[in-house]
């Protein structure tokens, strides 16, 4: 039996380009590292990754963050949507904008904000935003609905005191229109101090509903627990209509930013957490989901992961699994958040085939001794583009560098059409 594949980071000549493109001023991804990696076996072929939007080599104290994209029609063929907002410190974003390509990613459009979702005084010294928007296109209404959280900022930076959060949501309707604002409402008393979905993958379902997965905590309580609802939707207005059970792992706080998928009548959620692991579940309706398990390799061998999402890259022919784990080359990176890894999981077993683990984006960097200095990729998104190939979208979180940092693309380039997407 061969040995267990294990990802190739980063090589030295490698390396040193990047690090020679960063002192010229030109972005390490453009210049070092914007290639593609061939993986014949599989149904991955190749992948290529690009460069957004530059940010490293931008003089200035913010880059794009969040990017987020969704697939819609156009006049001329698919198009793009993609969310994204600046972000100048720690979890400190402003208005959020959106912007389109035309050519499969090749070129965007210049961000442009979208109404409602900006900064608005709360008269207390504080102001209120929005943050964690995932855009999905809603096939039987033809809009797009762009979904993340309010959340409330001091003049430089979040706010230590947060008042109640909870989703928000705005429509962007065939014309290009975007709707005013407006809150998911919710009466559950045990969502009393947050309940949110940003960051998570949503599921549509064949007759127009809308699987939505929260997290969600009263007053008093720490740790969050998690539930899918499911809500109709008309093209205007979300509404919650059925609650599930109820996920719990009372450790700090608890079970956040889940996303779920859906492949051949079955349901697949994935959670963030806080005690060393991600967790995965399943469900036969989207709603009743078995006991939560530590995601774990083949062998049962679980996996090291700190407080980072997870995305599932869903194929008709397969699952898989895009995070960010525990590994030698890493240990000085926070939360380990590089490099961006992606493995198939075994439906059977629910664990990842550890042969088939391979990069989406690498380390630039020394992740040992200088992992303060290394771009961190915890917050991305995972986009069906076509039949013929899927998207991983980021951007480098550099806090070391006034949080300059690139936005950054990855395509995922099928060997087998995937049937989930129509042409």
């Amino acid at each position: 039996m061969s040995a267990p594949k294990q990802p190739v980071l980063l090589t030295r000549r490698h390396a040193l380009k990047a690090a020679a493109a960063t002192a010229l001023g030109l972005s390490a991804w453009n210049r070092a590292w914007a290639q593609s990696t061939e993986t014949p076996d599989g149904l991955i072929g190749r992948i290529d990754r690009s460069v957004i939007f530059e940010g490293r080599s931008k003089n200035r104290d913010w880059s794009w963050f969040h990017p987020r994209a969704c697939m819609a029609p156009g006049p001329k063929g698919p198009v793009a949507i993609m969310t994204l907002q600046s972000i100048s410190g720690s979890d400190f974003y402003k208005t959020v904008h959106w912007t389109a390509s035309t050519n499969l990613g090749k070129t965007w459009s210049q961000p442009q904000p979208i109404p409602g979702m900006d900064q608005r005084p709360t008269g207390d010294g504080l102001t209120v935003g929005v943050c964690d928007v995932v855009p999905e296109y809603h096939p039987p209404t033809k809009t797009v609905l762009a979904m993340g959280h309010n959340v409330y900022y001091e003049p430089t930076r979040l706010a230590r005191r947060q008042g109640p959060r909870w989703p928000v949501y705005s429509v962007r309707d065939a014309l290009g229109h975007w709707s005013a604002l407006q809150k998911l409402e919710w009466d559950d008393p045990r969502r009393s101090l947050i309940y949110t979905c940003g960051c998570g993958q949503r599921a549509t379902l064949p007759d127009g509903h809308v699987l939505v997965p929260l997290s969600f905590g009263p007053k008093g309580r720490e740790d969050r627990m998690v539930a899918t609802v499911r809500c109709t939707f008309d093209g205007r207005t979300l509404t919650v209509r059925e609650l599930g059970n109820v996920l719990e792992l009372r450790v700090k706080r608890g079970l956040l930013e889940p996303s779920i998928t859906m492949l051949d009548g079955r349901y697949y959620m994935t959670l963030r957490a806080e005690d060393n692991r991600g967790y995965v579940t399943t469900s036969d309706d989207g709603l009743n989901w078995a006991r939560i398990e530590p995601w774990r390799w083949d062998d049962g061998t679980p996996l090291d992961m700190s407080t980072t999402q997870q995305h599932w890259l869903t194929h008709s022919d397969g699952l898989f699994l895009v995070y960010t784990r525990k590994m030698p080359e890493n240990i000085g990176v926070f939360r380990w958040r590089s490099p961006l890894l992606l493995a198939e999981v075994d439906r059977k077993t629910m664990r990842l085939k550890r042969q088939t683990e391979q990069i989406v984006f690498p380390l630039i960097g020394d992740g040992i001794k200088d992992g303060k200095n290394v771009a961190r990729l915890g917050n991305f998104h995972v986009t069906n583009a076509t039949p013929h190939e899927s998207w991983v979208t980021v951007s480098e979180g550099r806090p070391t560098a006034k949080y300059r940092g690139d936005t950054l693309l990855a395509k995922i380039h099928w060997t087998r059409p995937n049937r989930l997407v129509g042409e």
